[in-house]
């Protein structure tokens, strides 16, 4: 299996934990991937708010690439991979807007490129039986809830891929592992990733409801595949707890660092320092030998 990969921002920045567990699980899937050459930022968050077609140039430009090598996208953000679908479900869509676009980037994009979420190929295009195959270690009921946010599943006809209200790959993952993936109504609840800096109160708001329900539920972490929701779960929830008078303590794991736990890799393979919210307190508590 070989895909076109897009890193985006976030993870060779504030998510290089999430790409040192991709990095680390996919060696041992033996998934490749070719990070695309010269990418550049997809432009989420930001250029829709600005202008009608730099959103839809910036992901373009490294689409056109991949799509001359005839190779699927697997990108890991799901901004990113919001973005790139709209682009090219427009592109493909509006032929007087793919000409405008084409005209810019002086190329030929068709919009015929398959965009896959890192989740989806994962779950549904490796499967969950092929990884049971592999797993050395158990998660021992680790009791979880999975937070897929909102990015990957609306508009539902463009992105999602699974149940774009109630989406369960990621909680049929986790009990794979052998963990317990607790049911929840904020599975794809916003935690206002766009408004991190703009408006942190929001964030802060949102997140803290968030954090308060798993809490309730009882779970004992929290289970993402996006670096913009992991980063308000993980590093905003110190001060969600002081602004609220709460204590969660709840560790905001990527889905690719319990899957590399369930595969015998090792913490330091797996960027698990990096976590704000200390992991390793909790692994030691469940007996998950790291």
């Amino acid at each position: 299996m070989k895909y076109a990969y897009y890193p985006g921002c976030s993870l060779h920045s504030t998510a290089s934990d999430y790409q040192q567990s991709i990095d680390s699980v996919f060696k041992k899937l033996s998934i490749e991937l070719e990070e695309i050459e010269g990418w550049t930022c997809c432009g989420a968050s930001a250029a829709h708010v600005a202008d009608d077609l730099l959103p839809l140039v910036l992901p373009a430009k490294d689409l056109l690439q991949v799509e001359k090598k005839g190779l699927e996208v697997l990108a890991p953000c799901a901004a990113c991979y919001n973005r790139m679908r709209l682009t090219t479900h427009k592109l493909r869509e509006n032929a007087e807007l793919r000409r405008k676009v084409n005209q810019i980037l002086r190329g030929d994009y068709e919009g015929k490129v398959k965009v896959r979420h890192i989740s989806d190929v994962v779950v549904n295009e490796y499967g969950l039986e092929a990884i049971a195959k592999l797993l050395e270690k158990d998660l021992n009921g680790l009791k979880v809830v999975c937070y897929y946010g909102c990015l990957s599943a609306r508009p539902q006809k463009i992105v999602a891929f699974d149940d774009p209200v109630y989406p369960s790959y990621l909680d049929r993952l986790i009990q794979t592992l052998g963990g317990s993936a607790i049911e929840w109504p904020f599975k794809t609840e916003c935690c206002g990733g766009s408004f991190s800096v703009s408006k942190k109160d929001v964030v802060l708001k949102l997140t803290h409801d968030l954090l308060d329900m798993a809490q309730d539920l009882g779970a004992e972490a929290i289970v993402v595949d996006c670096p913009l929701c992991q980063f308000n779960l993980d590093f905003r929830q110190e001060e969600v707890e002081k602004k609220y008078g709460a204590h969660f303590a709840l560790p905001v794991f990527y889905f690719t660092q319990l899957l590399g736990i369930g595969l015998g890799l090792r913490g330091e393979e797996l960027g698990l320092k990096k976590l704000n919210v200390d992991p390793f307190a909790l692994l030691g508590k469940k007996n998950i030998q790291i």
